[in-house]
């Protein structure tokens, strides 16, 4: 049987390895490839050609829905697994939009993994079941988020505001923008208390509402 070949790309030390190690004991898999960032992510992913490409959705240089949308782009051949910690169902429809084939929670890793690469190599797609079981039709596609305009973003609210949106941390967004993370909670505030948003959820709601979860034409 011709292996699934498949590559890794995640910040996280601990976390590759233990996915190396899932991997690795598993006959029907070959690694071919690792990173650490979306760029090196990218060009591995592009020279490797592998079957399947498992994502973080959380990487310090670019969002993982955003490389999933280049690599789409440069190598549509390559199936995306999205691994990530957010289980807000909001997050599904644009990962899905930007791409991938699979959603998958680090949490779900130990006992889906492997499963999630043969449906995705299969042509189907994954959705993680502590996902699924709570997601109706409704929230695979785009929802407006609702609340009251208290007025104009700043420029650094907006900025903040769409990355929280594409899933990165505020220490992330903070080594981002230039600034400390107490500044990013106080703009993110600001942000949520003009324009209603009271999660999460509903800042990624927000996003795809404006444009900011997909690819720019």
């Amino acid at each position: 049987m011709t292996p699934i070949r498949v590559s890794l790309v995640d910040d996280h030390p601990v976390v590759l390895a233990g996915i190396r190690a899932l991997l690795q004991v598993a006959p029907e898999v070959e690694l071919v490839g690792e990173a650490n960032t979306a760029a090196a992510g990218l060009k591995i992913i592009c020279e490797c050609s592998p079957d399947i490409a498992i994502i973080d959705l959380s990487l310090p240089d670019m969002s993982g829905m955003e490389l999933a949308r280049r690599v789409s782009k440069l190598c549509p051949d390559v199936k995306i697994v999205v691994l990530t910690v957010h289980e807000d169902r909001a997050y599904v429809h644009p990962v899905f939009e930007a791409g991938a084939r699979g959603y998958l929670l680090k949490r779900s890793a130990g006992d889906e993994l492997l499963r999630a690469i043969r449906i995705v190599k299969q042509g189907d797609t994954y959705l993680d079941p502590a996902i699924a079981e709570r997601t109706s039709v409704a929230v695979l596609h785009p929802l407006s988020a609702g609340g009251a305009d208290g007025g104009k973003l700043s420029r650094r609210e907006e900025d903040v505001l769409k990355l929280v949106a594409q899933g990165l941390s505020n220490k992330q967004i903070a080594g981002q923008l230039g600034v400390s993370i107490k500044s990013v909670e106080t703009y993110k505030a600001r942000a949520s208390e003009k324009k209603g948003l009271r999660s999460r959820a509903d800042i990624v709601r927000f996003g795809v509402r404006h444009g900011w979860l997909t690819a720019p034409n």
